[in-house]
C-alpha cells in the first residue's frame, strides 16, 4: 500500500470519527489531506521508503486565526489516534504527530516554501525554487470545506506564463552549452571529469526542461527522473538520460543520443508554438523562447539563471 492510500484510510477511519465527535462545530473549517515532503506526498515511495517516516498519519490544516481557539484541542486529540494501522506502527508519538503529519495551520504550511503570501510578482515568483512548489502542490487534498487551503494550492499551480518561459529558456540554454558544446569538448581535451559534469547539467536541465513543457514542478534532483517518467509529454525521454548518465564517457556512444534528446524538445518547443526555429543547436531556441516574454524586466534580463 501507498503511503498516500494509508493516509486516507487511517484518516477515513480515525479522523473522520474524531473530528466528528470532538470538533463537530469546527469540522467546517479543517482541511485535511498528506501534502508536501517525503516520496509518499508524490506517490513514489515503495518498500525500499519503509525505512523511514512511513507511518500512519495524516495532515489536518486550520486558519490561523483559529490556532489560539482550537488548535492545542486538536493537536492532544490528533496524539490519542492509535499508534499502529493496518500493521504500521506510528514512527514518533507526540502532540504534533510525526515532523510532517499532525495539525498545522494553513499559513504555516505554505509559509515554509514561499514565505508569507503566494508570489505576486515575476521576480517573487523566480525566487521560488520549482522543487519547492513541487512539494507545496503535491500530495492529495481529502476534504477542504473552508476552502482556503485549497484556494492557495491552486494559486501556486497556475505559475505565470512569462515564468514559465524563462525558466524554460534558460534550461535551453545550458542544454546546449553542456550537452552539445561542452561534452564532446571535454573528451577531446582529456577532462573526463568536466565531461561528467557536463552530461550531468545536460540530463538535470533536460529532464527541467521537460517538466516545463507539462507545465508541472519539478521534484528536487532525486526524484526528477521518477517525475519525469509520469510526464505526459516527452516523459520517455527520462530511460534515454538514464542511459547517457549510467553509459561510459564515449564521444562517438553518446552524442547522437544527445541530439536525438535535443531534436524531440526541440519539436515539442514548435508543436507549442513557442519557436519557428529549425537549428539543431538549442542555444537559438533559448532566445527564441525568451521573445515570448511580455514583462520586460523578465525578457531582457540573462538569460542563464
Amino acid at each position: 500500500m501507498k503511503g498516500i492510500e494509508l493516509a486516507r484510510s487511517f484518516y477515513e477511519a480515525y479522523g473522520i470519527p474524531m473530528l466528528e465527535q470532538q470538533f463537530g462545530d469546527e469540522r467546517c473549517r479543517i482541511a485535511a489531506g498528506l501534502c508536501g515532503h517525503g516520496s509518499e506526498c508524490f506517490g513514489f515511495d515503495d518498500e525500499i521508503s519503509r525505512d523511514h517516516d512511513f507511518e500512519p498519519g495524516f495532515c489536518l490544516w486550520i486558519p490561523q486565526e483559529d490556532e489560539p481557539v482550537y488548535g492545542f484541542r486538536l493537536f492532544r486529540a490528533y496524539g490519542r489516534l492509535p499508534g499502529e494501522f493496518m500493521g504500521v506502527r506510528m514512527i514518533e508519538k507526540s502532540l504534533l504527530g510525526s515532523r510532517h503529519k499532525g495539525v498545522h495551520t494553513v499559513e504555516s504550511f505554505y509559509s515554509f516554501y514561499m514565505g508569507d503570501r503566494v508570489p505576486e510578482t515575476c521576480a517573487e515568483w523566480m525566487a521560488v525554487p520549482d522543487h519547492y512548489l513541487a512539494e507545496a502542490t503535491n500530495g492529495c487534498v481529502f476534504e477542504d470545506p473552508l476552502g482556503r487551503f485549497t484556494r492557495i494550492r491552486q494559486r501556486l499551480l497556475d505559475r505565470p506564463e512569462d515564468v514559465r518561459l524563462k525558466k524554460l529558456g534558460s534550461c535551453l540554454f545550458h542544454m546546449a552549452q553542456t550537452g552539445q558544446y561542452n561534452y564532446a569538448r571535454c573528451l577531446r581535451h582529456g577532462e573526463e571529469g568536466a565531461a561528467a559534469l557536463a552530461l550531468s547539467g545536460f540530463c538535470e536541465n533536460t529532464a527541467k526542461a521537460v517538466f516545463l513543457l507539462n507545465r508541472a514542478y519539478a521534484p528536487y534532483y532525486k526524484w526528477l527522473f521518477r517525475g519525469m517518467r509520469d510526464q505526459p509529454l516527452l516523459g520517455g525521454l527520462a530511460a534515454d538520460l538514464t542511459q547517457l548518465m549510467g553509459a561510459p564517457l564515449q564521444e562517438e556512444r553518446n552524442v547522437p543520443l544527445i541530439e536525438s534528446v535535443c531534436a524531440r524538445v526541440a519539436e515539442a518547443l514548435r508543436q507549442q508554438g513557442l519557436t519557428a526555429c529549425r537549428d539543431a543547436y538549442l542555444e537559438p531556441y533559448a532566445y527564441s523562447v525568451g521573445e515570448n516574454i511580455r514583462d520586460s524586466g523578465l525578457r531582457n534580463s540573462p538569460v542563464m539563471l
